[in-house]
This record gives structure tokens, sequence and C-alpha cells, in this order.
């Protein structure tokens, strides 16, 4: 059987190395599957064996207008065409999700490329890109597009998972079911005030991954502090985050 790849990407210092070996190392218990753990970086530094090292692809970033929305369209760069000697299925993962369970499904499930529903706009055909798998150079289309026309691409679509789904169109790409991939924030914090005072229930029945969408990821939720720089007055009383240890049974 050939092999699958697990690809990330880390770019500028916003994550350190342990972020891809902690990932690599919750790819290794959850998986059965022949893979590549692959890593595109300009930072490899502390990066540790067994991970493959890619030099990150060639992309023009948007100007900063376009940055203060979406810090992550560089992850379009892995529809490239040509991937180094990279073939197949690609499971893309960010650096700060927490794999809970086996994650071969995410291979099989669809021959199209296949993404998570954006919880929070369901109904919009509107993807959340912490998690999405295709099959290498199919969708190169969606790059080429970026590269000649990447002003029409930035003014109408606020973010790269907003793109990516919105560009392919209904029917031509596949949701992941529900319950495999959950956000911490929406599924397993209770919510407002409550985040003061209750610790963030467990995985969700059937979750496979936990994805970790803006503040807090995953080592400040074990601590129980929301890692936002600046918070305004008036979010403090429910941007806080009780500490959370069950997320270090799988985060490490």
């Amino acid at each position: 059987m050939n092999s699958v790849n697990i690809v990330c990407m880390k770019w500028g210092t916003k994550y350190g190395p342990e972020y891809v070996n902690i990932l690599h190392h919750m790819v290794q218990r959850n998986i059965t599957l022949p893979y590549r753990f692959i890593c595109f970086t300009d930072r490899p530094e502390g990066i540790e064996e067994g991970v493959e090292i890619f030099p990150l692809p060639d992309f023009k970033e948007p100007e900063p207008k376009y940055l203060k929305t979406c810090l992550a369209w560089r992850k379009i760069a892995v529809f490239d065409r040509d991937l180094h000697d990279i073939r197949g299925k690609i499971l893309f993962l960010d650096l700060d999700v927490v794999i809970v369970d086996n994650i071969d499904c995410f291979f099989s499930y669809s021959d199209k490329l296949a993404i998570i529903e954006n919880w929070s706009q369901p109904g919009r055909l509107i993807g959340q890109a912490s998690v999405f798998c295709f099959e290498q150079g199919k969708y190169h289309h969606l790059l080429e597009k970026y590269r000649t026309a990447q002003h029409e691409v930035l003014e109408n679509n606020v973010t790269e998972q907003f793109y990516i789904t919105r560009e392919l169109g209904k029917g031509n790409f596949d949701y992941f079911p529900d319950p495999w991939c959950r956000s911490f924030k929406m599924h397993c914090m209770p919510g407002g005030i409550l985040n003061s005072f209750m610790t963030p229930t467990k995985i969700p029945e059937g979750a496979k991954i936990i994805v970790f969408h803006g503040s807090p990821n995953p080592p400040d939720a074990i601590q129980g502090v929301w890692g936002q720089q600046y918070v305004p007055w008036y979010k403090k009383f429910y941007k806080t985050v009780k500490p959370t240890r069950w997320i270090a049974d799988y985060w490490k």
C-alpha cells in the first residue's frame, strides 16, 4: 500500500518546534496506515528526527490589509501541482490541533477534497481549514487563480478557508462527518461567564480531532490561560478558561 501524507506548515515565530514534534507524536499514536509526516517550514531548528522537512512552497503573501483578517493564506500553497516528491492523499493539519483518536478514516472518506464545515457558519458553503484532505495536485487551480488574480481572490474572500470551499463550489468537495472534528471553544467549553467557573468537558462523543482556533491554544488551555495578550475589559468576563488538564493526556 502506498504511503499517505500528513502535512503541516510552520512559518514565522508564533509556533515553536515543539508544536511540530507534539503533532508528530500524536499522529504516531493514532494512525495504522503507512505514512510520511512532512513539515514545510522556514525555521527547521529543533524539529525532531522522523519529521521530513521541506522549505516553504513559493507563495506571495497578501498585502498587510488582508493579513489583518487572515494570516493563513499561505496554506493554499499545498495545492501546488508539484510538491517535491509528495504523491497521493494529503491530510493537512494545523499545528495546534489535538488528535484524540485514530485518523485512518480521513484518508478514505472521500475522493473529493474533504474539510470541516465551519461550525459558526453552517449551511453557507464555508469550510474550516484546520483539517482538510485531498489528492496531491488535483486542486492546483486554487493556487493558480490566487497567483494570477490575487487582488480579485483577496477582495472576494475574507479567509483562505472561505476561498477554498466557495471557489470549489457545492458538490465539488465534501464535509467531514460532524463528530470527527470538534471545536474546543464551541464543543468543550461551557460558554460565556461559565468559562470562569467550569472546566471544559472532556472529548465530545465520536471526536477524533479537537480544533483550537484563535485563543486559547492547547498549552494555554492546560494551564488555564486565555493566551491573548490584549483582551478588552468587557470581554475579560468570558474570555477565560479553567485549567484543563485532560488535554495533556493527548498533547504530549
